[in-house]
Order: structure tokens, then sequence, then C-alpha cells
């Protein structure tokens, strides 16, 4: 399709980007009609395709959006995640109009409907996801472009892009290169100078990870901000001029109050008991209780007999001898 001009020929860097975007991994199952595109089937099942047939129609794609007039007449649609942004980045640079998300039925044939509109070119992401927006376009004579895969069904499809249109890398990848090619073909930008446009604004990011890397960043932030207040604080400045003291014994008054001196007096202190007087009344007269007892019960182990009754006898008697 490029014929014999080097201008349009795939380049190194471009067949790269093909291959890390796995563009040319195809699926498992293969629709007759997309065979002409297939290069080789892996062990695994999978279909390989033939990137030079996906650069060719890629051209050709690019060739018929340039030949219509006003931009905003070419209709771009995906109603699937993957290719949303990409829709809607490929419309910021080209200037068409963007259909993200669910597509309402009768968009292209019911002319009450609010949202009814006449393109002269339509290009759908998916033709099996996209295929209400393809048989409207049918029926109002609508050329159709489409990203096709190897399981793809070609109804109602003028111009198929062989590719992976499922992953969200392949996908957003060939939207930035179609982009790339119509503002080239139109001359908005020059064949000899990248486009400053990374591919990376095309791709599909999930809300939940970019939640993630958000808090991630967050929390890297604040980390860093206590980490450097702690070791890069700034000292305190003293400012205050001190005073030149030649000599310390002179600056420094003592004072001379004379300290007072407290003499400890031991005589002064309680006399403690005498432990060698004599005892009194009291402790004379429970001694003698005391002995008393013990003489009782010690006539008491001696006495044999006494033994023999019983034992309420004894209780008895000792009783009464400690009373």
């Amino acid at each position: 399709m490029s014929g014999a001009l080097d201008v349009l020929q795939m380049k190194e860097e471009d067949v790269l980007k093909f291959l890390a975007a796995g563009t040319h991994l195809g699926g498992t199952n293969l629709d007759f009609q997309m065979e002409q595109y297939i290069y080789k089937r892996k062990s695994d099942g999978i279909y390989i395709i033939n990137l030079k047939r996906t650069w060719e129609k890629l051209l050709l794609a690019a060739r018929a959006i340039v030949a219509i007039e006003n931009p905003a007449d070419v209709s771009v649609i995906s109603s699937r995640n993957t290719g949303q942004r990409a829709v809607l980045k490929f419309a910021a640079a080209t200037g068409a109009t963007p259909i993200a998300g669910r597509f309402t039925p009768g968009t292209f044939t019911n002319q009450i409907q609010a949202a009814f509109r006449e393109p002269r070119l339509l290009v759908v992401t998916d033709p099996r996801a996209d295929h209400q927006p393809l048989t409207e376009a049918s029926y109002v004579n609508l050329p159709t472009i489409a990203l096709c895969n190897t399981d793809s069904p070609l109804r109602y499809v003028d111009i198929a892009i062989p590719c992976n249109n499922k992953g969200a890398h392949s996908v957003g990848l060939m939207w930035w290169m179609l982009a790339r090619e119509v503002l080239r073909m139109r001359g908005t930008i020059s064949r000899e100078h990248p486009w400053e446009v990374m591919p990376d604004l095309y791709f599909y990011r999930d809300p939940e990870e970019i939640e993630k890397e958000e808090q991630a960043a967050a929390e890297k932030a604040v980390t860093k901000e206590e980490f450097q207040g702690e070791w890069t604080a700034p000292a305190p400045e003293f400012t205050a001029t001190q005073p030149e003291v030649a000599d310390w014994s002179e600056g420094v008054q003592v004072p001379s109050v004379p300290i007072q001196q407290f003499p400890t007096d031991w005589s002064a202190q309680p006399a403690t008991e005498d432990w060698s007087a004599a005892p009194t009344a009291q402790a004379t007269e429970w001694i003698k209780k005391c002995l008393g007892l013990f003489h009782d019960l010690t006539s008491v182990l001696l006495l044999k007999p006494t033994l023999d009754k019983s034992t309420s006898d004894v209780r008895v008697s000792l009783h009464f001898s400690f009373v």
C-alpha cells in the first residue's frame, strides 16, 4: 500500500512499539475473512498478525480520514473502557467527534432524537462491541473503519485494521499511530521529527490503580517532608551579646553571709529504757500465771491414770486449770 515511497515505509521504532504493546498477538479463534492478515500460529494456539499488513491498512485508514474536509464529520466510537481515553485523545488531536461509552441507538437514523448526527465517516474500536453503530451506518450508507482482531466479524466494515483490540496498550498505540499519520498527511507535523505526544497518554488506566498511585505518592511526599524537616531544621540564632569578663573571680560576687553552725548535743536526747530496772507488779503477776499453767500441764502429762479418762473429762480439767 505504501508503494516504493520510503517516507511511508514502517520504521524500526514503529515495529518496536508494536511488539512492546502486543499488537501482533491475536486470539485463539480466527474468522475466515481475517485469514489474509495472519502471519503464523503459535504452539499455544494464538495467531500472530502480520504487522506489514497492519501498517498498510493503517495508512489507508489515515488517507480516508484526511479526505474528509470537515474533521468534525468523522465520528470515532468506543464502547469499551480500554478505548475510551484513546478515542477522546484522538478527537482532541484531529478534531473528530468522539462517542465514548454507550452508543444511543438511533443516533444515525432517528432524526427526532436530540443526539442525531450525520457523519461522513465512522471509526470504531471493536466491531463486536460496537455492532450497533456499524449496523446503523449500513442503513445510511456510511463508510466505516474498524480495529479488528483475528476473531472479529467484518460485516459492514469497509476498512479493517488487523491488530490486537483487546489489550489496553495495543488499542492506545493504534489510535496514537492513526492520529499521528492523519496529522502527518495533513501537514500539521513533520515526518522528520518525532511527535511530541507520547503513546502513554492514549493508554487506558484503571481508576483503582490511579487512586493507589496517588495515595502512595502522597504518603511518600509526607514521609520525605518529615525526614527533611527533622534534619534540615534551621538552628536558632543567638543574637544577644554576652558581656566580656576578664576575670571570673572578679565578675562574680560571693555573698558574705556567715554560715550558721548547728552543734549536735547528744545529751539532750531522751533517755532510753533501762533494761536492768526491776519489773513492775503487772509483769510479775503475768509471769506467775504462766508458770502456774506450765506446772498444771506438766502434772497432767506425768500422771498416767488421768490419760485413761475420757477426752471430755480431760478438757474439763484443763479448762478449770486454765481458769
